[in-house]
């Protein structure tokens, strides 16, 4: 029922630039802005565009001419940056500039979240618009938050919203469970973890915590991590935080191994009784853009034989992400209105975690999703479950059903959840909801009608 909905939406969204013609009369009581000179440079164009972008930036808050709030209205900002995606990719100058200005005159940061998003997506496009005209202002639309305000914007996502606590706590019962199978059989209690994407190590706290539950001073359990970090001050940050934690409980023997992202799997000392768990969560999306890269990955995931294989992504439609600028785009938009919506359930509008969150964490990620192909950085993919069933089978990997504990540990972690707005009966908190996948080989946290992110667990056929 949700994809059947997912497919009609995108349908609809793609129908918008069909429409562009009969929304044309529209415009003009939609925003002052004149059409542009015919005779008007490309240069000229484009600091018009940044004008009005340092305009909306300017604003605390507006609310537009009344009738932004309607969903006529959203369907219309849609629309606007469909038409601004498919300009920006045919190098249509004028009518990208055109398009986009609408969506900084009709849109701000701090209004609703359709226009939030709109705001960060229509910077986005100007980024890449900028990129192909050689423009040195494109550095000015690109600049990366701080070390300092990424790490607050990802602390605060993780406090707020059930999105990364999912993940994690999903991954690390799966990771429990195949310890649990072999200790006594195959190991001498003793777990090892490859992370393949750090995260600032916020995963592991409870992972140590559920461990000491079940080690006693006179009988420990050693926990050996090795972990990717993008970056060497997340590294010797993330490790600080983990050994000063780990050392608050006498029964964890914890060891800890800090790698950059891309220095490849490096062999490690591996004794003969230990189990191995590889952890990738939002790795393979979020770090690897090529299909050749995510093979290479995980043949050399086999090659360490590890007992489980954690696999959590976001997904999409089911079409394949290749190089395509406007698949990639709407996917991108559709996950990114709803990560956007559901923040409305966690936070009001003006708290400044929330601006932090959508300015310093989703905004970098919908910029990258949008100029993937350009900047020779990786991207978000969106791929459906499916397509990572037969990607993983097809690497020789064979699917571990889930068991009734992690999914109603799932279910628990949304109840628990105090939300700011709505309440939703059944198995959510607010307007999340937790889906069974695959017969039990999978679990989906959704918001409403859409599919967010899937949780998978793997083990070497």
């Amino acid at each position: 029922m949700m994809e059947a909905v997912e497919e009609e939406e995108f349908l609809n969204l793609s129908l918008a630039i069909v429409g562009q013609r009969k929304m044309k009369r529209k415009r003009n009581e939609f925003s002052p802005t004149p059409v542009l000179p015919s005779d008007e440079g490309n240069e000229e164009k484009i600091l018009r565009l940044l004008r009005v972008r340092e305009k909306m930036l300017k604003q605390e808050y507006w609310k537009g001419s009344g009738l932004m709030e309607d969903r006529k209205e959203s369907l219309h900002l849609s629309h606007l940056l469909l038409v601004s995606a498919s300009s920006v990719a045919g190098n249509n100058v004028s009518s990208a500039v055109d398009n986009l200005i609408q969506l900084y005159e009709n849109s701000c940061t701090t209004s609703d979240s359709a226009q939030r998003v709109a705001t960060y997506f229509a910077d986005g496009l100007t980024a890449r618009l900028l990129l192909a005209q050689n423009s040195p202002f494109y550095g000015m639309i690109m600049k990366e938050p701080t070390p300092f305000e990424q790490f607050f914007a990802f602390t605060h996502l993780y406090r707020v919203s059930p999105y990364y606590q999912f993940a994690h706590f999903t991954a690390n019962q799966a990771i429990i469970e195949a310890f649990e199978r072999e200790q006594g059989l195959k190991n001498s209690r003793t777990l090892r973890i490859i992370d393949f994407n750090l995260s600032y190590g916020f995963q592991w706290p409870s992972l140590i915590q559920s461990l000491s539950e079940k080690a006693t001073v006179l009988n420990p359990i050693s926990l050996k991590i090795t972990g990717f970090a993008r970056s060497l001050e997340e590294m010797v940050e993330t490790e600080a935080r983990l050994m000063s934690f780990a050392q608050g409980f006498s029964n964890i023997a914890f060891e800890f191994q800090g790698l950059l992202l891309g220095s490849g799997l490096i062999l490690f000392d591996q004794t003969q009784n230990e189990t191995i768990a590889v952890n990738l969560v939002f790795h393979l999306t979020n770090s690897l853009n090529l299909g050749s890269k995510i093979s290479d990955t995980l043949r050399a995931i086999r090659l360490v034989e590890p007992a489980i294989v954690v696999l959590v992504e976001q997904e999409g439609l089911g079409r394949p992400l290749s190089n395509n600028f406007m698949s990639n785009f709407m996917e991108s938009l559709r996950h990114h209105t709803a990560m956007f919506d559901s923040l409305d359930d966690c936070l009001p509008r003006d708290s400044k975690e929330r601006l932090s969150i959508e300015g310093n964490h989703l905004a970098v990620e919908i910029k990258r999703s949008i100029i993937f192909d350009k900047d020779g950085k990786d991207c978000l993919r969106y791929d459906k479950m499916e397509t990572w069933k037969e990607r993983m089978e097809s690497h020789r990997f064979s699917g571990v059903k889930l068991s009734l504990r992690t999914i109603m540990q799932a279910k628990l972690l949304l109840r628990m959840r105090g939300h700011n707005h709505r309440q939703f009966e059944g198995d959510c908190g607010g307007g999340f909801r937790v889906l069974e996948r695959e017969d039990g080989g999978a679990i989906s946290l959704g918001w409403q009608d859409r599919v967010l992110i899937t949780a998978s667990a793997w083990r070497t056929a």
